[in-house]
């Protein structure tokens, strides 16, 4: 089997030596003649290299990136019949390449010397972008510094930047059509390293843990979170729902807790304040139609999961506990279904249940609030009344809620908290279960 050798060829009397800029072909295929093999440029024209015969491309002698003298073999291609030690001359002379020229940009003299590591001042040798040797000459030519080039997207292989990318900017460059870059994005600090010492357990966070806090340094960064707070009297829910939970679980068998009261108030408060009860997307925001309240609970392993109330807003007192107690239980074995911890709309989270007065909460993104519910404990208060004021002991309960401030300013959130106060401080304590 005959094999020919691919030499660089020479591009110009001043040119002696090409980048290869892109290979088109792999090693082990099978090409024809005329085939295109290689892209390679120079700092005059960029080109395409093809085959000038029929075979396999049996070996790459040079990598993309690399620049390669004129006359050097830079592929070997296996042909068949016996092997012509004419061959592989005779083929490279009678073949064309095709040359690209550049509109508006002068041919350099072959009397020119040009330092290929410089541009208007600034060193290539200092960016870790690929650029050609043409690239790099038009930049001289139209005085376009580094720090330009590094700021324009590139359409080539790896995002490199490509004859056709800079001619579409010069042109808009000189039509003043050109926008400017946009400014370089923000230094986010490292953390510190941490080292650790004698006696030390170092535990590996499971795959749970390392999504949660994941998910929150996001939630961090995505949303400027603000928290508001807001006293609540619960003294008209303690009180009915100690008349009547010895009902409740004798007929349906199992507890009434707090928490199905506090949802209830919170999915009928998103009602009345729908942004809040949303999604953004970068300027877009999204009103979610569906109120589905995620209810935060811890595992006894440590870790988190968030399962999802669907449409929280039409169950009543009863609904609702069941699927708490429902989901908790189900959370904590470990035999939640994939769908119950999506599409998430809202979250409630209970610090309460620890003995915490209060927390601020990381929103569940891409919500954009989460409530925090404190524990309910007796205070002396004050208490207005029409003879006047007295001090008396409540059960008073702090709910915190954090917000995305982009769409839900410090008015809509308090109004917000104001309404889920307003519908536990007015419980009905005649209501029936």
């Amino acid at each position: 089997m005959a094999k020919f050798d691919l030499i660089m060829p020479k591009l110009g009397e001043s040119i002696i030596e090409a980048t290869i800029t892109k290979w088109l072909v792999n090693e082990g295929e099978t090409i024809a003649e005329d085939d295109v093999l290689v892209e390679i440029a120079t700092d005059k024209v960029d080109s395409e290299i093809p085959s000038p015969v029929e075979g396999k491309l049996a070996k790459i002698h040079f990598q993309e990136g690399e620049t390669v003298a004129v006359g050097t073999v830079i592929a070997i291609i296996e042909m068949e019949g016996e092997d012509s030690v004419d061959s592989a001359e005779a083929a490279t002379e009678n073949v064309e390449i095709p040359v690209a020229g550049i509109p508006g940009i002068p041919e350099a003299k072959e009397e020119t010397t040009i330092d290929t590591n410089t541009t208007t001042g600034q060193g290539f040798n200092s960016s870790t972008r690929f650029y050609s040797p043409l690239v790099k000459n038009m930049a001289r030519q139209e005085s376009i510094p580094l720090t330009e080039l590094e700021s324009l997207n590139g359409t080539g292989k790896d995002e490199r930047l490509t004859k056709k990318d800079l001619l579409e900017y010069i042109e808009n460059r000189k039509s003043g059509k050109v926008i400017p870059p946009p400014p370089p994005p923000p230094i986010v600090p490292q953390a510190p390293a941490v080292t650790s010492s004698t006696g030390d357990e170092l535990i590996e966070m499971d795959r749970m843990r390392k999504l949660i806090a994941d998910h929150m340094v996001m939630s961090k960064r995505t949303s400027p979170h603000v928290t508001m707070y807001h006293e609540v009297d619960m003294t008209r829910v303690v009180n009915w729902r100690n008349k009547v939970k010895e009902e409740f679980q004798v007929r349906e068998g199992q507890k009434l807790t707090f928490t199905p009261i506090i949802f209830e108030a919170a999915a009928r408060a998103l009602r009345d304040f729908p942004l809040v009860n949303a999604s953004v997307d970068g300027y877009t925001m999204i009103k979610r139609k569906h109120v589905n309240i995620g209810m935060a609970t811890a595992l006894p392993n440590g870790n988190l999961i968030v399962p999802v109330i669907k449409d929280a807003d039409t169950k009543n007192l009863v609904g609702l506990s069941k699927s708490v107690n429902d989901l908790a239980q189900r959370a904590r074995n470990n035999k939640l279904l994939p769908d119950e911890i999506q599409s998430g709309t809202f979250t409630i989270t209970n610090f309460g249940q620890f003995g915490n007065i209060s927390g601020d909460p990381i929103i569940n993104q891409p919500q954009v609030a989460i409530l925090g519910i404190g524990t309910i404990k007796k205070k002396p208060v004050v208490i207005e009344t029409p003879e006047g004021d007295v001090i008396g002991i409540r059960h008073i309960m702090i709910l915190s809620l954090a917000f995305d401030h982009r769409i839900v300013d410090g008015a809509l959130g308090g109004m917000y908290l104001q309404r889920v106060a307003k519908y536990l401080e007015g419980f009905d304590m005649n209501r029936t279960i």
